[in-house]
């Protein structure tokens, strides 16, 4: 293919350089750069004329006191897109209906939409950023961990071409992941501080095993890491109801006092129970903004037992009180089956999926709310998966933004 590159620093001149292994790719830069793969062309223009992708590979920096070298306090602060709203504006022009612009370089999700996508009106926009390291750029592209690609719909067709294209690079293995511009944005962006909680965590036992002594770090991280089940594993990677039961937030609690006894200076767990509640606190709200009256399906801290210590339907159930609502519970397995009638002003939570939920009788045309996304069909009601806002999906997008904008007046 012939294939335009702009923006050949340290990530992309390595890229392209691979590319051009294969493909006919001349590449622009505003630094002077040379290549003996790639054809280094002196303006913008002749890397994006007549060319089938063009990548945009250019900084999207903070401010060089932020990169984690010194302490950086309660700074919170946006990338810079400045160099890709530049490029963008550069090639606006040029560009040809059935040319596809390719952005590899890192944004927060919600940016493509927000402030890029409405730069250019001829074209095909990709996201599609590198989960590539300093040091092993080309091993990292050949032989990566997956191929993120977004687009405005997430239409799969959007995604022939560049599909096409990377199976004449990467290992045939290689593992695709397509979706919404918003989906690739929150790949990319949450693959990198899951590490960043990861080694947190384990420097945190590191510095409880220096104040508490008689331990090696190494044994205990060893043992986690080897913990395939839960752990490293695909288990709790469905978001849905929170953290349950009797051990996990009583566990977080007590280790938010140790983190004091130890002086450790920092409090991970306070951030993690202050999430769950949070969380807990957003999901009555949502409930709220369909009707007063929420039955909770559900009311054990899992299904296929009585108890209902630490049940995360129970916080949300107190956030429903302290907003304004009513809740009731209804679970066969707790001994919770009277309810008051039902009426228009009536919601339902699905705590979690059992077969009596789908025998349950609903209040005719009532929202049914499912954290699960199960795509269950229920009968005479109006189900919303909570956490699924695609555009394609039109009646959950439109009852999102409904939410959206009659909560802020709800909020506390």
């Amino acid at each position: 293919m012939k294939v335009g590159f702009v923006g050949l620093g340290k990530l992309g001149l390595p890229i392209a350089e691979v590319m051009a292994e294969a493909h006919d790719v001349h590449g622009y830069d505003i630094c002077p750069i040379q290549s003996t793969r790639v054809h280094i062309v002196s303006d913008i223009e002749a890397a994006v004329r007549g060319k089938e992708l063009i990548f945009i590979a250019v900084p999207t920096p903070h401010h060089p006191n932020l990169d984690g070298s010194i302490p950086v306090g309660e700074v919170k602060r946006d990338f810079d897109y400045s160099d890709v709203k530049n490029s963008f504006r550069a090639i606006a022009n040029l560009l040809e209906p059935d040319q596809c612009v390719v952005l590899i370089s890192t944004v927060l999700p919600g940016t493509i939409r927000r402030e890029l996508q409405q730069i250019f009106q001829v074209g095909r926009l990709i996201y599609n950023p590198y989960l590539i390291a300093m040091g092993t750029e080309k091993n990292d592209f050949i032989d990566p961990e997956m191929i993120i690609l977004g687009s405005m719909t997430g239409d799969p067709r959007d995604f022939d071409k560049i599909t096409k294209f990377y199976k004449t690079l990467v290992v045939p293995t290689a593992r695709f992941v397509m979706g919404t511009w918003e989906e690739a944005e929150s790949i990319k962006i949450f693959y990198n501080t899951f590490i960043s909680a990861k080694l947190s965590i384990v420097n945190m036992i590191q510095d409880v095993s220096m104040r508490l002594g008689h331990m090696n770090v190494d044994i205990v991280s060893r043992a986690l890491s080897e913990s395939n089940r839960r752990i490293v594993s695909s288990a709790y990677m469905k978001a849905g109801m929170g953290d349950g039961g009797p051990c996990h937030p009583r566990d977080n609690i007590a280790l938010r006092f140790l983190s004091d006894r130890l002086d450790l200076d920092y409090d991970i767990f306070d951030a993690v129970i202050k999430s769950r509640e949070g969380q807990a606190k957003n999901l009555a709200r949502f409930l709220l903004s369909y009707a007063n009256h929420v039955i909770i399906l559900g009311k054990a801290f899992k299904p296929g037992v009585p108890y209902t210590t630490g049940s995360y339907a129970a916080l949300v159930s107190y956030y429903i009180e302290e907003l304004g609502g009513r809740y009731e519970f209804y679970d066969p397995k707790t001994g919770d089956l009277e309810l008051s009638p039902a009426s228009e002003d009536t919601c339902y939570l699905v705590s979690y999926w059992e077969e009596w939920v789908e025998k349950f009788s609903f209040y005719p045309d009532a929202f049914v709310i499912d954290p699960w996304r199960t795509e269950r069909k229920l009968h005479n009601v109006r189900m919303i998966s909570y956490g699924n806002t695609r555009s394609s999906q039109s009646a959950n997008s439109q009852e999102s933004t409904r939410f959206y904008k009659a909560h802020a007046e709800m909020r506390l």
